[in-house]
């Protein structure tokens, strides 16, 4: 595979932007998708359960140690901040970043630290600025950074910081999101720090 991972980062609005990405990606996509989605910390499976209802992927939520799989959307548990690991999943309850836990700063950067080039950061919709350092971090590491066009957010802060921070990254209208994702995951091997998944 040329990428290792897809870590993709969202809030407000993000389970209708997931559905619709999610819901056009084939069941054979080869890249492990790991999402931190801002939510309540008593909030239950219900993204899981919405998620995989759209999906032919698996959806699970992550548990501490769970292993990166192919085919397989790891979803963050409410309350966790989630590191990627070669080849696996940590969970770890630091403090809140930007008043947030699971981060996706936290997440971004653990991916850049680990699979540098061969990471694929996503930045969707949502109400703060959560994610924009971290994708400057995969893209600074050689990796490849998509933002959703906040014309096509519902909320488009996020996506906004996103763009500010990391100029180069690529401006993706929610409805190419998935296509865009295809496309890199059939892209040749790409030169980088790498573990076998």
């Amino acid at each position: 595979m040329p990428y290792s991972v897809v870590a993709l980062g969202t809030s407000w609005g993000g389970l209708s932007a997931m559905t619709k990405l999610l819901s056009e990606l084939p069941e054979a996509f080869s890249i492990p998708i790991v999402v931190v989605q801002h939510r309540g910390k008593d909030s239950d499976m219900l993204l899981v359960r919405l998620l995989q209802d759209s999906t032919e992927l698996k959806v699970c939520e992550i548990e501490d140690k769970d292993v990166l799989c192919a085919g397989t959307v790891h979803i963050a548990p409410a309350d966790y901040h989630v590191l990627i690991e070669p080849g696996y999943l940590s969970l770890t309850i630091e403090e809140p970043v930007r008043f947030s836990r699971p981060s996706i700063d936290v997440m971004f950067t653990s991916a850049a630290d680990t699979y540098g080039s061969a990471t694929i950061g996503v930045v969707l919709t949502g109400a703060n600025e959560d994610g924009a350092a971290g994708l400057g971090r995969i893209v600074r590491a050689g990796g490849r950074g998509l933002i959703q066009d906040p014309k096509t957010a519902e909320i488009p802060i996020m996506p906004a910081a996103a763009i500010k921070a990391v100029p180069t990254a690529e401006v993706v209208a929610l409805d190419k999101m998935s296509r865009r994702l295809i496309q890199l995951s059939e892209e040749k091997p790409r030169v980088g720090r790498r573990t076998t998944v």
